[in-house]
């Protein structure tokens, strides 16, 4: 399985459609709220967010979305980045509800080679989050720094620092 890519494989126009997609339980919306001490009710109290709110049920944090389709995005997009440099925008398009399953892709848009270092260059891509009936919910644009085959090649090559399994059977004990 391909993690990440480097400069050169990535194109401009390539659209990477992430997989599988993530049902959104309670449990997750509430856990995020929680670790980031997001406590607004609409997110967090049913009666609240059934009586006094036009969706007439829990929306589930928009950071939370924008989060896992981050992370969905990551064995096409950064899975070999050296940086995250930009979020350049960042877009809520319609709630997500506790249930609805979650889908990304990502379209390249442009890629330019680095200015101070040959051994990389960056990538500008905007990734979409999508509901099991095809609504867009989500929408950001950011640049990312990419190795090239070389810098890749230079340091180890795909998984530098991975230790090897030890035959304990082969081992001899000292006395």
């Amino acid at each position: 399985m391909q993690f990440g890519r480097t400069y050169e494989e990535f194109e401009v126009g390539a659209v990477y459609k992430h997989w599988p997609g993530k049902t959104v339980t309670e449990y997750d919306d509430h856990l995020f709220c929680l670790l980031t001490m997001n406590h607004h009710p609409l997110h967090m109290d049913t009666n609240y967010a059934e009586k006094t709110t036009d969706f007439g049920k829990n929306v589930v944090v928009g950071n939370y979305i924008y989060s896992l389709l981050l992370g969905m995005s990551v064995p096409d997009v950064s899975g070999k980045a050296i940086a995250n440099l930009e979020i350049e925008s960042l877009k809520h398009v319609a709630p997500t509800f506790h249930g609805d399953t979650i889908y990304g892709e990502t379209t390249v848009l442009d890629k330019t080679p680095s200015k101070s270092k040959s051994d990389r260059g960056i990538v500008y891509v905007e990734t979409k989050g999508y509901k099991q009936d095809g609504t867009l919910v989500c929408v950001f644009r950011r640049k990312v720094m990419v190795p090239t085959e070389t810098y890749i090649k230079e340091r180890g090559g795909e998984q530098p620092g991975r230790p090897e399994l030890l035959d304990i059977s082969k081992r001899k004990t000292e006395k």
